[in-house]
């Protein structure tokens, strides 16, 4: 699959009783943090000099920040718009000015958040952050469908294709995996590995490695590819795509963000079975996600 298309309602809206909150940290914005006093190895944000602070902000006016959100928001979403483009960004501005001025957006410790000038800079400072948080809402809120491009030439790929190739990592034999030999990035995924080839539920498996399946995502504005860590057939006949990752820090959130799409879009388009999508944040976890996914399918 090439990309997952949005088609979305002609007329956006955002339910704030659905929006997530997004904190912005003052201390561990560069600039700020950089002007603050350092007490106890840490920078004390709430004793900056207030003329720095209007020095930093001068040229950053709420409509403006409101603006350029609203601007770079639009970027994202105006290839898959099928209407008016001025109509989108209109709406994106008022959308973006809403969630701005709303409770939505806090800053931490809360004295900027309580202060108009700091609570400006904080929140321009950290533009990405909130392009990002707010385009992850309208997109959520406002799709309508999610529309599969495959590759015109190439539409379905098997492990049965994959050519030989050589490393010089360690690996082992594996029992059902597609591939004859499994490499291994770290313990963990060779316990993971190990648990997939006992495991009563696992039909096969594969480790995604030179495989090219891949999901493209929007982080801070620049398209990123993101590659889960195994692909798994379950007994039941579903496609598991399994993570094995110990963080869940915000981008992992986004990955596993666009990892649903891609696997709503998928299962809505059909033809190609029925997927799902599990991480396993802790090793060993891996062995309950697959007795929990196989019990589910029973269940259903």
């Amino acid at each position: 699959m090439v990309r997952i298309d949005h088609v979305f309602h002609p007329t956006l809206s955002l339910d704030f009783s659905k929006v997530q909150s997004l904190t912005l940290d003052a201390a561990q914005t560069a600039q700020v943090a950089e002007l603050a006093p350092i007490l106890e190895g840490k920078p004390d944000v709430t004793n900056i000099n207030r003329i720095e602070l209007e020095r930093l902000a001068r040229e950053f006016r709420t409509q403006r920040i409101i603006f350029e959100t609203a601007r770079d928001v639009f970027d994202q979403m105006k290839r898959d718009w099928p209407g008016n483009k001025e109509l989108l960004l209109a709406q994106l501005v008022l959308l973006v000015g809403e969630v701005i001025g709303s409770d939505k957006i806090k800053i931490d410790p809360p004295l900027f958040y309580q202060d108009e000038l700091r609570r400006r800079l904080i929140i321009t400072l950290n533009m990405s952050r909130v392009v990002q948080h707010i385009w992850e809402a309208v997109r959520y809120e406002n799709t309508e469908r999610l529309e599969p491009i495959f590759d015109r030439d190439h539409p379905i790929r098997a492990t049965g294709e994959m050519r030989t190739w050589y490393t010089g990592k360690p690996c082992e034999r594996t029992k059902k995996s597609h591939i004859n030999v499994c490499v291994f990035d770290s313990t963990w995924e060779a316990s993971d590995a190990f648990a997939l080839d006992e495991s009563d539920a696992v039909e096969a498996w594969v480790k995604n490695d030179h495989l090219g399946f891949e999901v493209l995502y929007v982080y801070r504005g620049v398209v990123r590819k993101y590659r889960p860590d195994f692909l798994v057939r379950l007994v039941s006949g579903d496609t598991l795509i399994l993570e094995t990752k110990g963080q869940d820090a915000e981008q992992d959130r986004v990955k596993w963000r666009h990892l649903d799409e891609w696997v709503q879009a998928v299962n809505t388009k059909g033809g190609f079975g029925h997927w799902r999508w599990a991480v396993a944040k802790a090793p060993g976890e891996i062995r309950d996600i697959l007795i929990k996914t196989d019990a589910t399918k029973e269940r259903g």
